[in-house]
């Protein structure tokens, strides 16, 4: 009786840490998105999370959640359990501008599990057609002329996109408009129409607008030509030395998430970045230097914070009242 009891023992404790190595979610995956559907953070949430259903015979669902810049997506992620069904597509809005501008029922620091950073795109300065405009030089002689009456657009207030803006503002010396949207998708669709004028939009998003003639790309955001865009000048080459203003993606979790949750979807989703397809579509969009360790990207993203508070301090940008 006694060996027969010292064996269901030790079989339960060997079968306790099994279920503690369990390495993926039990159910689907959903895949938080704080935007609209047809914006940057959406089309490279839904190009992973093909790939990751795929290899891990699990569904995986984009869901968006659009609104404050990002912030109710990341908000509703970091009060989920921590089983790894639901993980958000991080944001630079909601993980690193946003903690500077406005109160959050968050903690962009400690409420999330950084998992990989999937990839950096520049902005693009973008048009309609209509527009006379079609070089930076242009733009700002244009905006000079007409103060406070040129319109660009962005994916919300105190998105990455909105401080962009602000930095071209600065360092030009002029003033325009800022028309706020709840995300990329909505914004095109009304700067391909003639509602707005520019935008400094998301390379991910504004690609396909850019590719197909109904947006005109003016100049890039970052201080190297994206792969992607190989003829498109800098805003450096273009004469605002040291302009960079950048869009990143990432996967986060909650933050009480199993560490092998957080390993088997780091490893898997560097397996993904990787495949050719994958990084012939994210070059085409702009998004490069992906992927790494979990710990990279929670440096990454320590660095990011700091950078972005001081760059809302300088430009005394607000949220939202």
């Amino acid at each position: 009786m006694k060996r027969r009891t010292f064996v269901t023992a030790t079989a339960a404790t060997l079968a306790a840490p099994m279920l503690h190595a369990q390495t993926l979610p039990s159910g689907p995956v959903r895949i938080l998105v704080g935007f609209a559907p047809g914006g940057g953070t959406d089309i490279l949430a839904r190009v992973m999370g093909q790939k990751l259903s795929e290899m891990w015979k699990l569904q995986v669902i984009v869901d968006n959640k659009a609104g404050a810049t990002g912030t109710i997506a990341a908000d509703y992620v970091a009060h989920q359990p921590p089983d790894g069904n639901t993980i958000l597509m991080a944001h630079i809005n909601s993980q690193a501008i946003a903690p500077a501008i406005m109160k959050l029922n968050y903690n962009a620091e400690t409420d999330f599990a950084p998992v990989i950073l999937v990839g950096v795109t520049p902005n693009l300065l973008i048009c309609n057609e209509q527009q006379p405009a079609k070089t930076v030089k242009d733009l700002v002689a244009l905006c000079k002329a007409n103060p406070g009456k040129i319109t660009f657009g962005s994916a919300g207030n105190g998105s990455a996109q909105h401080l962009a803006l602000e930095m071209f503002k600065l360092q030009a010396g002029i003033t325009a408009v800022h028309v706020p949207y709840k995300g990329s998708g909505p914004m095109l669709t009304d700067l391909i129409g003639g509602q707005i004028q520019y935008s400094f939009d998301t390379m991910t998003a504004a690609t396909p607008h850019v590719k197909s003639g109904k947006a005109i790309a003016i100049a890039q955001t970052r201080e190297k030509r994206a792969k992607g865009h190989p003829t498109v000048p800098t805003m450096a080459e273009s004469g605002f030395p040291g302009f960079e203003a950048t869009t990143w993606y990432g996967v986060a979790g909650p933050a009480k998430m199993s560490p092998a949750f957080v390993k088997r979807m780091n490893e898997d989703m560097n397996k993904v970045i990787a495949m050719p397809d994958v990084q012939e579509k994210f070059e085409q969009y702009g998004a490069e230097d992906g992927g790494g360790s979990p710990e990279k990207f929670a440096q990454f993203i320590q660095v990011e914070q700091k950078k972005w508070a001081k760059i809302c301090k300088e430009a005394n940008v607000k949220a939202d009242a």
